[in-house]
C-alpha cells in the first residue's frame, strides 16, 4: 500500500506554489527601474500586470479540465514551467530592451503560470481537510496575499545590486525550483479518505461530515443560477478592492490629508491585512457558514465605504482601509470551499477555474471605473459611494443564493425528487 502523505505537507507545497506566483503584485516594484532605464511610460510598463492577471483569469478557466484531467502534481509542474520561463524570459526581455518581448514573457507566459499554478493545489487540498475546507483553502490563497510581503524588499536589493535583467533571472530560476518541489509532493488523497480523529469522530457520532449540495461537473455547474451568484459576488469583491488598492494612496491624501510617506507605508501594510484576511475570514468560514462569511463582507464594506467619504482622521481612516482589505483577501480565500460547498469536489479545480473569471473581468474593471468616477467628478468621493451601492447589489445576491440553498437541500431530502443540480 501507499503510504498516506502528510495532509500538512500538502498544505505547505500549496503555499510554496502561491507564494511563488504571488510575487505578481510586487510587480511595482518594477516599474521606476524599468521607466528609468528605457523611457517607457507609465501604462506602458502597467500594462504588463494588467496583461498578466487577464491571463491568470483565462488560464484558470481553460486549463481547469486540465487539472482535473492530470491531477495537481502534473498542473503543479506546469505552472512551474511557465512561470519560471516567463520571469527569467522577462530577463531576456530587459536585455534586449524589448516591450513587446516583456509583455509576452511576462504577461503571457507567467500570466498562464499564474492561472494554471493558482488553481492546482485547491481542489487537491479541499480534499485533504474534509473537516476544514475553509482554513485548508485559506493557508494556500494566504501565501498568495503575502507573497508581495516578502519578494518587494528581495527585488528592490537585487535590482539594485545586479540590475533588472539578472534580477529576472535569478527570480525565474528560484521560483520554478521553489514551484517544482512543491508540485512534486501534490497528491490527491485515497477515495473516502478522512483525517484519522475526524474519521473516529464521524463513526462514532460524535461530529456529522458536512454533506456538499450536490455533485456537478464544471459544464452543469455553469448552467446553474447559484455559479452565476458566485461569480458576481466575487466579482464585486474583487472590483472594489482592487479599485481601492490602485488608488489607496492618492485617495489616502486628498481624504485623510495623509502625507505621501505616510499614506506610502499605509499600501506597504495593506499587502498583511489582505493576507491576514485570507486566513482569518476563510478559517471563519468554517465555523460560521460561507453563507455567513459573504454577507459578513457586504455588511461590512457597504458600512465602510459611506464611512470613508467623511473620516478626516488619517488613523481612523486607516483602519477602514485595512477592514476592506481583509474582506478582500477573504474573498478570494473563501470562494474554494464555497464551490466544494455547492458543487462537491467531481470537478472543483474546473469550476473554480470558471468563477476567477471573474478576478479577470475586476482587474480591468476596477481600476478604469476608479479612475474614470474621479477625473469625471474632480473627486475620490463618488467612486466610495458607487462602490457602497456595488456591495448593496452583491448583498441582495449573498442572500438571494441562500432560497437556492434551501432548495438544494429540501431536494436532498426528498430522494424521490430528481437531483438534476
Amino acid at each position: 500500500m501507499e503510504k498516506i502523505k502528510n495532509r500538512w505537507l500538502i498544505a505547505a507545497a500549496a503555499v510554496g506554489i502561491h507564494i511563488s506566483i504571488g510575487s505578481v503584485y510586487a510587480w511595482s516594484v518594477f516599474t521606476k527601474p524599468l521607466i528609468n532605464q528605457f523611457g517607457w511610460d507609465l501604462q506602458q510598463v502597467t500594462f504588463t500586470f494588467s496583461l498578466a492577471i487577464l491571463f491568470l483569469g483565462l488560464s484558470a478557466a481553460f486549463l481547469g479540465h486540465f487539472v482535473e484531467k492530470y491531477g495537481p502534481r502534473k498542473a503543479g509542474l506546469l505552472a512551474a514551467a511557465f512561470f519560471g520561463v516567463g520571469i527569467a524570459g522577462s530577463g531576456l526581455a530587459v536585455h534586449l530592451s524589448s516591450l513587446p518581448l516583456l509583455y509576452l514573457f511576462y504577461g503571457v507566459c507567467g500570466g498562464i503560470g499564474l492561472g494554471v499554478g493558482y488553481i492546482a493545489p485547491v481542489s487537491t487540498l479541499v480534499k485533504w481537510f474534509p473537516d476544514r475546507r475553509g482554513l485548508a483553502t485559506g493557508l494556500a490563497i494566504m501565501g498568495f496575499g503575502f507573497a508581495s510581503l516578502v519578494s518587494s524588499p528581495i527585488i528592490a536589493q537585487l535590482i539594485d545590486s545586479v540590475g533588472i535583467a539578472s534580477t529576472f533571472y535569478i527570480l525565474g530560476t528560484s521560483y520554478f525550483a521553489l514551484m517544482l518541489s512543491s508540485s512534486l509532493y501534490l497528491a490527491p488523497p485515497p477515495a473516502g479518505w478522512m483525517p484519522e480523529g475526524f474519521k473516529t469522530a464521524v463513526e462514532t457520532g460524535k461530529k456529522k461530515l458536512k454533506a456538499d449540495l450536490s455533485q456537478l461537473t464544471a459544464n452543469e455547474a455553469v448552467k446553474t443560477a447559484r455559479f452565476w451568484m458566485l461569480w458576481l459576488m466575487l466579482f464585486i469583491n474583487v472590483t472594489c478592492g482592487i479599485a481601492i488598492i490602485s488608488v489607496a494612496s492618492p485617495m489616502a491624501q486628498e481624504i485623510a490629508n495623509m502625507t505621501s510617506i505616510a499614506a506610502a507605508s499605509m499600501v506597504g501594510l495593506m499587502g498583511l491585512f489582505n493576507g491576514l484576511g485570507r486566513i482569518g475570514w476563510a478559517s471563519l468560514s468554517d465555523y460560521i457558514g460561507r453563507p455567513n462569511t459573504y454577507t459578513a463582507f457586504f455588511l461590512i464594506q457597504i458600512a465602510a465605504f459611506l464611512l470613508l467619504p467623511v473620516v478626516a482622521n488619517a488613523q481612523l481612516f486607516q483602519i477602514v482601509i485595512f477592514l476592506i482589505l481583509t474582506c478582500y483577501g477573504g474573498g478570494f480565500a473563501s470562494i474554494p470551499a464555497y464551490i466544494g460547498d455547492m458543487f462537491g469536489t467531481k470537478q472543483l479545480g474546473a469550476i473554480h477555474g470558471y468563477i476567477l473569471t471573474a478576478w479577470a473581468a475586476a482587474g480591468l474593471a476596477g481600476p478604469i471605473l476608479a479612475t474614470w468616477v474621479r477625473e469625471a467628478t474632480n473627486s475620490y468621493i463618488g467612486t466610495l459611494y458607487i462602490f457602497a451601492a456595488l456591495f448593496a447589489a452583491a448583498l441582495v445576491v449573498s442572500l438571494l443564493i441562500r432560497l437556492e440553498i434551501r432548495k438544494l437541500q429540501l431536494r436532498k431530502s426528498q430522494p424521490s425528487v430528481e437531483r438534476a443540480g
